[in-house]
């Protein structure tokens, strides 16, 4: 059995609390990537494929919001369930890789080139992609793109996306092994606020002592007063 003291949070009040710190998802680069693949997803469907009867144009614009809203779920769930934000971010992982295979086989099937290493464009998108993760760096891009730059800027996106999501999972892993899910953290709590609750209570124990010596101090010299009035 595991008896690794658990990390407890606490509220202003000291209460211990079995919730875990929230995960300000905003401030993952991550999740700013998935939102500009999800935006550059929306934008490539309407103007490359059919409006309506396509079931591709479906398939990827779910696959990229899927892996952006399975990041913000993950991230809310976790202050209560570790195991269900690891299993929430693995969907958004696999959302992403649904996705960047769709753009694969786009880029095949229409004839293009899939940008890699050597590949004369490949160093300077990959620098941009690196550099920028917010839409507002985007926004203004997509409109000048053909459906082979868009295509790559996607795949660079959600390579980096996966790679950043696969250490990101394993640090929450490594987490819970650590704290465990929210009946460890129950019992951890629950421990800490008896251990508090007892410290207060041996506190309040010494100051009575004290406070009875004080009072037995006194009464001693009032009784000393006393006996040298009476003579």
């Amino acid at each position: 059995m595991d008896n690794s003291p658990r990390k407890v949070n606490h509220y202003d009040d000291g209460t211990a609390s079995v919730l875990r710190k929230p995960t300000d998802y905003k401030k993952l680069r991550f999740y700013h990537r998935s939102d500009v693949l999800y935006q550059l997803t929306q934008s490539f469907c309407k103007r490359y494929f059919r409006k309506w009867g396509d079931r591709t144009v479906d398939q990827m614009v779910q696959a990229a919001r899927s892996g952006k809203q399975n990041i913000v779920e993950g991230s809310v769930d976790g202050r209560t369930s570790m195991e269900m934000e690891i299993k929430l971010l693995n969907a958004a992982r696999g959302s992403n890789r649904e996705l960047c295979e769709d753009y694969q086989d786009y880029l095949k099937h229409s004839g293009m080139a899939i940008w890699q290493p050597g590949h004369p464009r490949y160093s300077a998108m990959l620098d941009f992609c690196r550099q920028h993760y917010l839409y507002t760096d985007y926004k203004e891009l997509f409109p000048k793109m053909d459906a082979e730059e868009m295509a790559n800027m996607a795949l660079c996106l959600s390579h980096q996306v996966d790679k950043a999501l696969e250490a990101y999972i394993a640090r929450k892993d490594r987490e819970f092994t650590t704290e465990g899910g929210i009946r460890e953290r129950m019992t951890a709590a629950r421990l800490n606020q008896r251990e508090t609750q007892r410290e207060i209570i041996d506190r309040q124990a010494r100051e009575i002592t004290q406070l009875k010596q004080q009072i037995a101090r006194l009464q001693d010299q009032i009784a000393r007063l006393q006996n040298l009035d009476r003579r």
